[in-house]
């Protein structure tokens, strides 16, 4: 990876992260930007629309600072557990996917139902099974582990922030575009690695 090639991928991140955020608050909170229209408030409009694309440029930095952590860490999991960092990727995905169901639940539910707290898990994991088989579509199989490894793991621990404050809006705002930065990196490496 040449330094032209990472600057090329940190400024595309970038840019995905901002219309992913923007897309992501105008969807969540349409009827308030819908008024704003209606109501020929656009000056407002503008100003909201550049506070979610600052907001996105924020959460495609953490994106891009967890991506080459992972690569980091992969690298050293790799040469630390030889052929066991599969079974061990796959044990702390479990572990990831336990805790931000039950911990969530333990912290925040008053009288609440787990099951309203295992809807962010099952999504996840939903949407990380479908990026990692592309992604072995596009490489190899050997990539499926690690891809779903960095998808729902190193989501979670960047989606963090977002999950004290549990806000849903929040939540939402925040997990979005992060699943999007991420999912564009991992199926984006292989690509320009290649060139």
């Amino acid at each position: 990876m040449t330094s032209r090639k990472w600057v090329r991928l940190f400024l595309t991140t970038l840019l995905v992260g901002g219309i992913a955020t923007i897309i992501t608050g105008i969807l969540y909170g349409y009827k308030e930007y819908l008024s704003y229209v209606q109501d020929v408030r656009i000056g407002k409009l503008l100003v909201e629309v550049s506070f979610l694309f600052i907001l996105g440029l924020v959460f495609s930095a953490v994106s891009q600072m967890g991506f080459f952590a992972y690569l980091t860490i992969h690298r050293f999991g790799l040469g630390l557990f030889k052929s066991l960092w599969n079974p061990v990727q796959i044990i702390l995905i479990v572990l990831a996917l336990f805790d931000l169901a039950y911990f969530r639940y333990k912290e925040y539910a008053h009288g609440e139902a787990l099951t309203g707290y295992l809807i962010f898990p099952i999504v996840l994991l939903i949407a990380s099974l479908f990026v990692a088989y592309k992604k072995i579509k596009e490489t190899n199989n050997g990539a499926f582990i690690p891809a779903l490894f960095f998808m729902i793991v190193v989501t979670i621990v960047e989606w963090f922030p977002a999950l004290r404050q549990n806000e849903l809006s929040w939540l939402i705002l925040m997990l979005v575009p992060l699943f999007v930065c991420n999912t564009y990196q991992l199926l984006s490496l292989h690509k320009i690695v290649k060139k």
